[in-house]
């Protein structure tokens, strides 16, 4: 199947989500577009909804963002009172630990990505990310602690009884870090409460990670636009999105330099090792959990292993771009197209 980002090989993948309509048979008035944005996860989360009352949207606004607050407390790796760390620091468990459903929710949606992935996400990844942080905190590197941490890690030793909600940790000094999927979970939640109250036209935005429901009226979608090899500049390619979600992953940013050799703070969690080729990635799933989730496993993966991993994935598709010989390769999957098409509105 042609790519249809054939014609853009110069895409970097950050994603930008835009406000402004693409002229389909009719514009959504601009009136009925109401937006409102907080900081939430270490970014800015804002929602836009195609919405006529603004009291309801301010209500509906505020019981997402509580959402999204709640999870946060629950899942986040930097707050130590948080029920994730608070379990982590029980390691080795003696007994089944009974969970939230939030936190049980995205333990069963990771341990599933897992095992889709060949291991390329990998939620008990926790004490590696913490030596890595240190890495690039410090501009420093060091393969001892790596391979004193990896001991720790590895989905084996996490064990989810479903009849119980419960979670065992196999061995010490576990670390469950959910950077990679709670976020996703997050604007999922606050989605799926919009649509509670009523509001079934929106769109939310969490530092470009992003899932819409219905399409403003009069539209094939929200717009959404990936940008080139520069996030700041005007995207290259702009699609439409309805009912679905997209999530990118890169290292334009995050990374550590050490003997020639780059590290991505996207770990390998197979190798205990920063990805070293340079990607970007841009993932397209019914979801924002698992657009999040599959964004970070196929940059670990690559090209090479991405598409027998997405094989039996009907629901997610996915564009990337690696550098080879600092020249930028693309690569879709096969789906992509139907996809795109599958979540893009009847046109009125």
């Amino acid at each position: 199947m042609p790519s249809p980002f054939s014609n853009y090989c110069f895409v970097w993948g950050a994603i930008l989500a835009y406000l402004g309509m693409a002229g389909t048979t009719s514009i959504a008035a601009e009136s009925s577009l109401l937006s409102v944005s907080q900081p939430h996860m270490g970014t800015i989360v804002r929602i836009v909804a195609d919405y006529d009352d603004v009291e309801k949207f301010q209500k509906a606004t505020n019981e997402a963002f509580q959402r999204i607050r709640e999870i946060e407390q629950i899942c986040s790796d930097y707050r130590s009172d948080s029920e994730v760390l608070q379990l982590s620091a029980k390691s080795p468990t003696t007994t089944p630990q009974r969970v939230s459903d939030d936190l049980w929710n995205v333990l069963v949606e990771a341990q599933s990505v897992n095992q889709q992935s060949h291991g390329a996400f990998d939620v008990t990844l926790g004490p590696l990310t913490k030596e890595w942080r240190r890495f690039r905190r410090r501009s420093e590197f060091d393969a001892e602690r790596i391979e004193a941490a990896r001991p720790a890690v590895g989905a084996k030793h996490l064990t989810l009884d479903e009849k119980q909600q419960s979670v065992s940790l196999g061995v010490a000094n576990m670390r469950i870090d959910l950077g990679g999927i709670a976020k996703g979970y997050a604007i999922d939640a606050a989605l799926n409460t919009l649509t509670r109250n009523g509001i079934t036209r929106a769109l939310v935005d969490a530092g470009g990670d992003i899932a819409a429901s219905d399409a403003p009226r009069g539209e094939l979608g929200w717009k959404v636009g990936i940008s080139g090899l520069n996030p700041k500049d005007p995207p290259i390619l702009v699609s439409h999105l309805a009912n679905g979600a997209v999530a990118t992953s890169g290292d334009a940013y995050q990374f550590l330099e050490h003997n020639g050799k780059r590290y991505s703070h996207i770990l390998d969690p197979r190798t205990g090792y920063g990805v070293e080729h340079r990607a970007t990635v841009t993932v397209f799933a019914t979801n924002a959990t698992l657009a999040d989730a599959w964004a970070s496993a196929l940059t670990v993966l690559g090209p090479d292993q991405a598409g027998e991993a997405l094989q039996k994935q009907p629901a997610v598709a996915t564009w990337m771009e690696v550098l080879v010989d600092e020249k930028p390769v693309s690569w879709t999957s096969p789906n992509l197209g139907a996809w795109l098409k599958a979540h893009m509105a009847e046109a009125e």
